[in-house]
């Protein structure tokens, strides 16, 4: 099979074995509930007394204090403090919004970046603090689910086929052996290497506490289920085993909150004393505790923090907490996603109530005409609707503007159909309510752009289908008693409640259907992006000119193309090759309008069925590459020098400092040029430079490197060696607005005068910007450097490791890293940026052309 294929499979493993066990799960619950009435659901709910309710509230409360401490032992085990109020806040909005959204360690981790990133953590840190977290939690519910086996081994009994007293030993066994081990790797503060992959556990102190939070979670999770299931249920003691072995298999499912999985498997292991419909009904009510009211509450945290962002009157107030400004300030960020995932539930709602029985018909006289008509038009109506909001929350996501105002009007109509189908005020109310909750969020959605433009990615439509998967079952349980006849789909009056229900899921599967198809057969359109003119350079040289980023003058080599963002206040500057729209580095201008513009040059590339791809970024922007849903692959490191710390003296520069000396006295000299320079300078270089290709494989490179062209070099300084007067190398000097970053960029000199001589230009150049009060002076990147050697590397990573130990017939790899670390320097790394399931090899195939300029190119003349 070929390895794009194999790379895709392994990629979508995951959403396939969530999508299937969600779909097993749903087909297993609708078999256990099969004898039960959903009247008797309804009833139950509605009985449910309120002290039970308070319970499981305050059991809810007390169990996401306990998980905030999870956050608090992931900072400490990294060795991180931070305020109070700003971990309170990473870790509420982190477990709410993940453990409703799903797949936690990644949507509550997008949470806690923007969080914890706006009071100095890193992007690694924060991944440190979100991988600690999810192993804590899945370690923890695991042990006390097997401990908990072992002391009451009837639990799950009727799900294995083993009888308790094997059960008992082998859990107590599991138990024993895992938790002795835990203890030894913490006292003994030892790591374990599984695969490749080194564990380190905190000492023992922390390992304790951590346990007691553990416990406390668990047991508060738990317990707020267990007091709203009705009577019949196990013991508290017994019940704990049930629950955590539920929302294990329901993590593992990466299903969105487990939702079918964790049901199943605890109404599958509950005594036979309680009733299936009862339990149901307490899961049903469980749900809306622990999930959405912490969901509702962090939703309504951001939209006063919009409202805030509006009216200013909040700011006033946080002035007196300002640790906590920093973190509130980063709300922002959270609008569009939460916003879409809102949206995206208030659709699914729409459709799920579409297949109840309506409620109108009983008032309705024989003969009503009219009100059938309404009957039947407001169920349509709330079927088209919540299709409608499920397809836009891709838009809300995106920050289309467009897409908020379709979602007010879809909430709008939602509501009046609600009205419509069986005067239910409590949906109209609830949608109306939701309409209201998103206005807030208005100026979150600044960006134009088609409802549907963009990638529409394979975890969006297995959700979807899902969905659908979910309202199809939905329908089955509420119309079970109706035995299906064609005479179902063309029967309309006051009572007919199962036809009504088919044609609105007709009506909403065809409006999903014929979208599936627009999105498979709408035209290709590869409008090709318009080539750099003289006046759009001068544009971006306005933006170099005032950054602090010297890489940024590569945007003057005449062989970019530029993207510039709504205010022309930054820019990206990208070539095309093959199917890649290649960005070189990081963008360039105000920061502030960097997010904003790689989402247009995103959203560009694929509108034109191109990949968009950034090459040569920095560690400076990790976030925006998440933001944007990129995978990152390290492709080389950049080597700085520290002009500050720099110094020739000591031992380690010993044998440089003694060419150095040799190089003065056998009439070297080194001599900076600033511009303008004339045309005499001009032919002495070239003629250097032609010498300097003649004697190198491939052609003039580009892209990611200057070029000799007279224009290009008029607009820097120029160092030169000279011996007996005449010029044997020279290289020119990218500098930042204030001069204090500097790197250097086309180098060339005589063949004949290899031999030491660019160390002796570099160590020139180095001193020369240090006296100048210089900070660093980057000495380029080294290609493929610094990347991993295990063998459980990505695949890109071995080949990279390869290509840079055994590829000296192409480019000397290993010699540059070698030469350019004579110098002591940091070694910064830079990465490769690009869509989910592309193969980095495929993207480096073009940005390999790009930089030669052809094939040809990259072997010869």
């Amino acid at each position: 099979m070929p390895r794009l294929n194999l790379q895709f499979l392994r990629s979508a493993a995951p959403i396939i074995l969530g999508a299937g066990l969600f779909a097993l799960g749903l087909y297993a619950l609708y078999h256990l509930l099969k004898p039960v009435n959903p009247a008797d659901v309804a009833a139950q709910i509605r009985a449910t007394p309120m002290g039970a309710l308070a319970a499981a509230l305050g059991a809810t409360a007390i169990g996401y204090v306990a998980l905030i401490f999870y956050d608090w032992f992931g900072l400490r085990f990294i060795g991180k403090t931070l305020d109070r109020g700003i971990v309170a806040l990473g870790g509420f909005l982190g477990y709410a919004f993940g453990n409703t959204i799903g797949v936690s360690v990644i949507s509550g981790g997008a949470v806690r970046y923007r969080i914890y990133s706006a009071v100095g953590l890193n992007v690694f840190e924060v991944a440190a603090v979100s991988g600690y977290i999810a192993a804590a939690l899945g370690t923890g519910l695991t042990l006390v689910g097997i401990s908990a086996l072992a002391v009451h081994p009837g639990a799950v009994g009727a799900w294995l086929p083993y009888a308790p007293s094997t059960i008992q030993i082998v859990a107590a066994g599991i138990t024993a052996v895992s938790v002795a081990l835990i203890a030894w790797m913490s006292v003994s503060q030892r790591s374990l290497s599984i695969r490749g992959h080194e564990l380190h556990l905190p000492p023992p102190a922390d390992l304790a506490g951590q346990l007691v939070v553990t416990l406390i979670d668990i047991a508060a999770a738990s317990f707020a289920l267990w007091v709203l299931l009705p009577a019949g249920k196990p013991d508290y003691a017994t019940f704990v085993a049930v629950y955590a072995a539920a929302t294990m298999i329901g993590v593992l499912s990466h299903v969105p909150g487990g939702i079918g999985v964790f049901e199943t498997v605890v109404i599958g292991t509950l005594p036979a004393s309680v009733p299936v419909g009862d339990a149901a009904a307490a899961l049903l009510l469980f749900r809306l505790v622990y999930y959405l009211v912490p969901f509702a509450l962090a939703f309504l945290l951001v939209a006063l923090n919009e409202i805030r962002l509006a009216s200013g009157f909040g700011s006033r107030l946080l002035a007196r907490a300002p640790a906590l400004q920093p973190a509130f300030a980063t709300l922002h960020g959270f609008s569009p996603g939460l916003v879409a995932t809102v949206a995206f539930g208030f659709g699914a709602w729409l459709l799920l109530i579409t297949m109840l029985p309506s409620m109108r018909a009983e008032a309705m006289a024989e003969g009503d005409l009219v009100g059938v008509l309404l009957l039947e038009g407001g169920t349509l109506a709330s079927a088209i609707a919540g299709v409608a909001l499920i397809i836009v929350s891709h838009g809300l996501a995106r920050r289309v503007s467009s897409a908020w105002w379709f979602a007010i009007g879809a909430l709008l109509a939602g509501a009046v159909a609600s009205l419509l189908n069986d005067f239910g005020f409590e949906n109209a109310a609830f949608l109306m309510a939701g309409a209201l909750l998103l206005l807030p969020f208005r100026k979150a959605f600044d960006r134009p752009g088609r409802l549907t433009a963009g990638v529409f990615d394979a975890r969006w439509f297995a959700t979807v289908i899902g969905v659908g998967v979910a309202a199809a079952a939905f329908f089955f349980f509420v119309h079970k008693a109706v035995p299906y006849s064609n005479d179902l789909w063309s029967e309309f009056s006051h009572d007919s409640n199962t036809p009504r229900a088919l044609r609105a899921g007709l009506a909403a599967t065809a409006l999903m259907f014929f979208f599936g198809i627009y999105l498979l057969t709408r035209p290709i359109r590869r409008k090709p992006p318009e080539e750099a003119r003289p006046e759009v350079m001068s544009l971006a040289a306005v933006l170099c000119d005032m950054s602090e980023d010297p890489q940024a003058w590569l945007s003057q080599t005449g062989d970019k193309r530029f993207l510039f963002s709504e205010t022309g206040h930054a820019f990206i500057m990208y070539a095309v090759r093959g199917g890649s729209w290649i960005a070189l580095g990081d963008p360039v201008g105000d920061r502030a309008e960097f997010e904003a513009l790689v989402w247009s040059f995103a959203d560009q590339a694929v509108r034109s069925n191109a990949r968009p791809v950034f090459y040569e970024v920095s560690a400076r922007n990790l976030g925006l590459w998440v933001e944007l849903g990129l995978t990152l692959h390290k492709v080389g490191e950049e080597a700085v020098v520290r002009l500050p710390e720099f110094s020739l003296a000591g031992g380690r520069f010993k044998t440089m400092r003694a060419a150095m000396n040799k190089r003065q006295r056998d009439g070297y000299e080194f001599t900076m040029l600033t511009s303008p320079h004339t045309p005499e300078l001009t032919a002495e270089l070239r003629a250097i430079s032609d010498a300097w290709l003649g004697g190198k494989t491939g052609r003039e490179k580009g892209f990611s490197v200057g070029r000799f062209d007279p224009d290009y070099l008029a607009l820097f300084d120029i160092s030169v060696v000279r011996k007996d007067g005449r010029i044997v190398a020279f290289a020119n000097i990218l500098a930042s607005k204030s001069g204090a970053h500097l790197a250097v960029d086309l180098m060339r000199y005589l063949p004949e005068e290899a031999s030491g001589l660019m160390e002796y230009m570099f160590l020139s150049l180095i001193e020369h910007y240090k006296a100048k009060g210089a900070l660093e002076f980057s000495l380029g990147t080294a290609p493929l450097s610094g990347l991993s050697d295990r063998s459980v590397a990505r695949s890109w990573n071995r080949f990279g490791r390869l290509i840079y130990r055994h590829g000296g017939a192409f480019y000397n790899f290993e010699g540059l890293r070698t030469f350019k670390q004579k110098f002591q320097p940091d070694w910064r790394p830079r990465y490769l940026a690009l869509p989910p399931n592309v193969s980095p090899m495929r993207v480096m195939g073009d940005v390999a052309l790009l930089i030669a300029g052809s094939a040809r190119g990259l072997i010869g003349k």
